[in-house]
């Protein structure tokens, strides 16, 4: 088994990172193979409403300028999910926001090629709006038939500078559990 996890942060190590590790790190104790692809700080257009994916059918984004289409052939090769970003007036970052878009309307217009993968969202935040950040990735997982896991509270840990995070003790014990839920539920699927 494996999940893909996305970084939308344009800070490499930075709480958004910090996150993701610490769910991945559960995964990887269950013996689940993980791989991070760093999207923030990447040049990633979004979409251009072009319907070329609806038209070609062919399981790809028409623009082939970035990594959309490398990310989209990540996830397929995945059982699982995982995506990262920080708050940025609270929302997504432009990086995760073109993910969602291309990636989730070439997957609706190719038959649900994400159906029933396992999907989590992970968010950093300094003070407030990760909830509406969490419910944006969220909304990829449930228009693309995804099944998301929970934990003992929503996925999000608060810092301002890098490793900040670390010091939010509840939050990294709530990705601790999204990563044992979600390698449990992982398992579950692919018995």
């Amino acid at each position: 088994m494996k999940v893909i996890a996305f970084n939308g942060s344009p800070r490499k190590q930075g709480n958004t990172r910090i996150l993701i590790d610490t769910v991945l790190a559960e995964l990887e104790d269950q013996g689940i193979t993980t791989e991070v692809i760093q999207l923030g700080g990447k040049e990633i257009r979004g979409c251009l409403a072009c319907m070329k994916c609806l038209e070609n059918k062919d399981g790809k984004c028409s623009n082939n300028k970035d990594i959309i289409n490398e990310c989209i052939g990540k996830i397929m090769e995945a059982d699982g999910v995982l995506i990262g970003s920080p708050t940025y007036f609270t929302d997504v970052s432009t990086e995760v926001k073109a993910l969602i878009d291309r990636a989730g309307f070439v997957a609706r217009v190719n038959g649900s090629m994400f159906k029933r993968k396992v999907g989590a969202g992970v968010v950093a935040q300094r003070r407030g709006g990760a909830i509406h950040v969490f419910d944006t990735i969220n909304h990829l997982f449930t228009i693309s038939e995804m099944i998301i896991p929970g934990s003992n509270y929503w996925n999000f840990g608060v810092g301002l500078k890098e490793g900040d995070v670390r010091d939010d003790k509840e939050g990294m014990e709530s990705m601790r559990i999204l990563g044992e839920n979600m390698g449990w539920l992982l398992k579950k699927i692919n018995r």
